[in-house]
C-alpha cells in the first residue's frame, strides 16, 4: 500500500482539535495499517518526524430495528484511528493550521 492508501483522512473532533497544542494529531487509516506503516506514510505526506503511534479500532455502532428485540443490523463501518504524536523539534502539521 501506498500512503495514500493508508493515510484515509484526518479525524476532526473537538477532541481531536484540542490535542494539536500538544503535537499529536489524529487520522483516519486503513484498518490494515499496522504502525510502522502509518508512521513511514505520516512522515512522507507532511514531511514530518513521528515520535509515536497508537492506534484504536472503532467499532460500527448497532441499530434496533423497529421494536422487534431480535433484529440488530449494523449502520457504521468499523474504523482504526491513530493518534501520531510529533518530536518537539518538528514542525506542525499544515492541515490542521489556519490560513
Amino acid at each position: 500500500m501506498n500512503a495514500y492508501q493508508i493515510v484515509l483522512r484526518p479525524w476532526v473532533t473537538e477532541k481531536a482539535t484540542a490535542l494539536n497544542e500538544q503535537h499529536t494529531y489524529v487520522f483516519e487509516v486503513a484498518t490494515e495499517a499496522n504502525k510502522i506503516e502509518i508512521r513511514a506514510a505520516i512522515e512522507e505526506l507532511f514531511d514530518v518526524r513521528v515520535a509515536r503511534v497508537t492506534t484504536v479500532n472503532v467499532k460500527g455502532k448497532y441499530k434496533r430495528r423497529r421494536t422487534r428485540t431480535g433484529i440488530i443490523q449494523s449502520v457504521g463501518k468499523t474504523r482504526k484511528k491513530a493518534y501520531i504524536r510529533l518530536t518537539a523539534d518538528s514542525k506542525p502539521i499544515e492541515l490542521f493550521e489556519g490560513a
